[in-house]
């Protein structure tokens, strides 16, 4: 895997947007294979096609690209997407796209990764302030995506820190994500608000207790929820049998 741009590609361009699509499109074309199937390639899709950005002909994924540039190696925190109400009618509809969110320097990709489907919530897009009067798109409504709010566990590194990860490990690591993959918003949101919580706790051995730390935390994210402690404790088992932690004793659990 070649880390750099190709650089030739722009030599005409002016935007800095247009310069970033054109390389950074051409890096993932030439350099990716599929990281759910283990394809050696993906294809690209023409030019603003609704879907995504790159498709994979033998599993049928289909991925959008985000990419930013940045003179730290460390992982931004929030990426800036497109229209508010398409990115939420799209989670909500259940068929959004895989991400990759690159991470590149001195055109070079120093961070690249991949967040399946169903670690997207509509709480993670966050709505921007409409553009003004003066714009001429006036009204038109961005969002980021807080990639911070989302489980490291849904953080998938193809590389990192201009390393590159074995495909095979990439592989596995979808595979295990995939488990707690489910079609109910509600379900979803639980799932990776509990399992956001746990990788909060520092050691890798933990309580119940330590936990329920987290109720008030949760009775935000879930207003309409009067029994806090039951969904945690609901949330535990599931993450449990997924493979997700370990039971060790009553009201004790291990991160595997």
């Amino acid at each position: 895997m070649n880390f750099n741009f190709d650089i030739s590609l722009v030599e005409n361009y002016k935007s800095k947007s247009q310069i970033s699509r054109v390389l950074t499109e051409d890096w993932v074309e030439r350099n990716l294979y599929c990281p759910i199937c283990g394809k050696t390639y993906i294809n690209r899709y023409e030019n603003n096609h609704p879907t995504g950005d790159f498709y994979c002909t033998d599993c049928n994924s289909d991925f959008e690209l985000k990419s930013k540039e940045s003179a730290s190696e460390k992982l931004s925190k929030t990426i800036v997407d497109g229209e508010y109400s398409t990115m939420i009618s799209r989670i909500t509809s259940l068929k959004n796209p895989n991400f990759f969110f690159m991470m590149y320097k001195n055109y070079s990709v120093q961070n690249f990764i991949l967040i399946p489907n169903h670690f997207f919530t509509p709480e993670i897009i966050i709505k921007r302030n409409p553009l003004g009067p003066n714009a001429r798109r006036a009204g038109w409504t961005g969002c980021n995506i807080d990639i911070s709010s989302i489980p490291e566990s849904g953080k998938i590194f193809l590389v990192k820190n201009k390393i590159q990860i074995e495909p095979e490990k990439v592989i596995a690591s979808y595979k295990k994500t995939k488990t707690l993959k489910t079609n109910s918003l509600e379900s979803r949101g639980w799932i990776l608000d509990v399992l956001n919580c746990i990788e909060k706790i520092p050691n890798k051995d933990f309580t119940l207790n330590e936990v329920y730390k987290f109720e008030d935390e949760l009775k935000l994210k879930h207003p309409l929820n009067n029994f806090i402690k039951d969904k945690i404790r609901q949330q535990l088992q599931y993450l449990r049998d997924k493979g997700f932690i370990e039971f060790i004793s009553p009201g004790h659990y291990k991160k595997i």
